[in-house]
């Protein structure tokens, strides 16, 4: 789930528990409202710690960079 659809299901459930006066036969929207922004919390945080780990940075021990001495010659004519 991305920050997005977190984000989104916070707004959803805050808009049926705190704004919607409605009712609906054998539904509690006030109980709808809470499980869906208790989801898009859950969600926002597990996204926050997937993307925390990504960002990480992994260092390697490389092998040392072999260097070459090049000569360049000038008793050679260029190509015509």
């Amino acid at each position: 789930m991305g920050i997005g659809t977190s984000i989104f299901l916070i707004a959803a459930g805050a808009i049926l528990t705190f704004a919607l006066n409605a009712n609906v036969g054998g539904v509690d929207l006030d109980v709808v409202g809470w499980i869906l922004m208790a989801a898009g919390v859950l969600g926002l945080i597990m996204t926050t710690l997937v993307w925390g780990r990504r960002r990480t940075v992994v260092t390697t021990a490389e092998q040392p960079v072999e260097y070459r001495r090049v000569e360049e010659r000038r008793d050679v004519a260029p190509p015509l």
